[in-house]
């Protein structure tokens, strides 16, 4: 088993805990920290704010005292609008009072309540979306000012960085590489992420990455490719591990030089969908966000409810840590070859 994460990368055991790059839930956050980075995973990404950076630090803190490898901290930037980058909101006063409230019944994050959208609990999954039959619900992008992003990242100094990107962005992608440059922190590895949307095809997402690799390289960066096969519905069933293996299948034969890792979509069951995909060996790790955290959902709300941090609560940490543990392990064992 691989604790320190470019061993990981390099022997396929790869794991990612994705905070939610909208998620301002800091008690939430420090709890799945602290019980993911001591089930074993090697990379936290979270929202590039310094609030959430600090409770990320707090839950790896707790988890490093209970003997944990500290994984790597990468905070989350986009390119331009992007799903991962919203919240929901809507008028609470404009719903009608015999409303059953679907809106609520599918939010996996207990963002909606009587007044509305919790804002730091929302990490714009968009289930609620379709969910309302009026229609009241619209979504707010948040898309962080080009002239901010060196200074939050020289604050903020993490590990790594993930640029969320789109094709036909290449422009503002090349921006944001420059920006990361001039913050003058030095970053172990650039993940970027991205999938098939729109209906385009793996060789037109292939080459939008070869001519990220080239300006990541030009930079001095070292690239992850995370292959988004479904954004953000990791928590929905067994269908979604499909989709990043899918992705997998087919650009794999075509992307450019280093690690792939699958997301969106992700749960339980993915490894075994890719153990009977012939471009399994190509994929170095795995990425787990909505399915994460929805899983420990009780035990979060339990320990909220008392006011506390559930790493404080020795009668629910170890429950987690076993719950978190069931869906990493698999992969903390796997071992192949590196790209």
């Amino acid at each position: 088993m691989a604790r320190d994460p470019e061993q990981a990368l390099a022997r396929g055991c790869w794991v990612k805990l994705i905070g939610g790059a909208s998620n301002q839930d800091l008690a939430a956050i420090e709890d799945l920290a602290g019980i993911h980075a001591l089930a074993g995973v090697h990379c936290i990404d979270v929202a590039a704010d310094p609030a959430v950076v600090a409770a990320t630090r707090r839950g790896l803190a707790w988890a490093e005292s209970h003997g944990a490898a500290r994984p790597w901290l990468m905070v989350s930037f986009s390119d331009g609008l992007d799903p991962h980058f919203r919240k929901a909101w809507f008028d609470p006063q404009r719903c009608p009072p015999s409303c059953p409230r679907p809106c609520e019944r599918v939010c996996p994050a207990l963002a909606i309540d009587g007044r509305g959208v919790v804002e730091q609990r929302c990490y714009g999954c968009g289930r609620c979306l379709p969910a309302c039959p009026l229609g009241l619900i619209e979504e707010r992008s948040q898309v962080l000012e080009p002239a901010a992003v060196g200074a939050l990242l020289a604050q903020l100094a993490p590990d790594a960085v993930e640029l969320h990107t789109r094709p036909g962005r290449l422009e503002a992608f090349a921006e944001r590489v420059l920006q990361l440059t001039a913050s003058g922190v030095a970053l172990r590895r650039v993940a970027v992420s991205a999938g098939l949307e729109g209906g385009g095809t793996a060789e037109g997402l292939a080459a939008e990455l070869w001519q990220r690799f080239r300006l990541l390289r030009g930079a001095g960066f070292r690239p992850l490719w995370q292959l988004d096969g479904r954004p953000m519905s990791g928590d929905v069933g067994a269908g979604t591990a499909h989709a990043a293996v899918g992705l997998l299948e087919r650009l794999a034969p075509l992307a450019p030089p280093g690690p792939l890792q699958l997301a969106g979509g992700t749960n339980a069951h993915t490894l075994a969908v890719l153990g009977r995909s012939g471009a399994g060996p190509r994929a170095v790790g795995v990425a787990f966000g909505g399915v994460a955290r929805r899983q420990l959902q009780p035990l979060l709300q339990e320990a909220q409810a008392e006011g506390r941090r559930l790493l404080d609560l020795p009668r629910l940490w170890p429950r987690a840590l076993e719950i978190a543990a069931a869906l990493v392990d698999p992969w903390l064992t796997r071992d192949v070859a590196g790209p």
